[in-house]
């Protein structure tokens, strides 16, 4: 009986920490902690990409694919709190109100990127700089395929 009490005591602990860990930081925090993960994301697709067009060098594509890997994975997709969709982080968001209403396309969007992300992980360790070259404009068009759903243009 003791071990069921200690095993419901820590399951509860467990969710509440979970509730609480969902809603870390105040609102410009996670606009700011977003933007960051955004940022990185660009820049380590503009890592592969100069890789792509210039001198190939396998082991900066790897770094930069596993970078957006852990991105895609890391569950970031949780700073987008309710609450968060104005408001300035490093700068105004440029999230677009249908971000937190339109569910369904979110998801879609979301696991596209997800799945493109981790092949990206998978073909650039392979070396192959042909199959990156492809793999990479394939995960960029579900990078695209978010912002055109989800990011207002710079003049909205």
């Amino acid at each position: 009986m003791k071990f069921k009490n200690m095993a419901v005591a820590t399951l509860a602990l467990g969710l509440s920490a979970a509730a609480l860990a969902q809603a870390i930081g105040k609102a410009e925090d996670q606009i700011r902690w977003r933007q960051s993960v955004m940022q990185t994301q660009g820049w380590s697709m503009g890592r592969i990409k100069a890789n792509i067009e210039g001198t190939f060098n396998k082991d900066q594509v790897i770094q930069a694919a596993n970078t957006i890997q852990a991105l895609a994975n890391s569950g970031s997709g949780g700073l987008f709190q309710s609450g968060t969709g104005t408001g300035k982080g490093w700068h105004d968001t440029n999230v677009k109100p249908e971000y937190f209403t339109n569910a369904a396309k979110l998801k879609e969007v979301g696991m596209a990127y997800n799945k493109e992300a981790n092949e990206m992980a998978k073909v650039a360790a392979s070396g192959d700089a042909a199959a990156v070259k492809t793999q990479f404009g394939n995960l960029g068009k579900s990078c695209k395929g978010c912002h055109d759903e989800f990011r207002k243009k710079e003049n909205q």
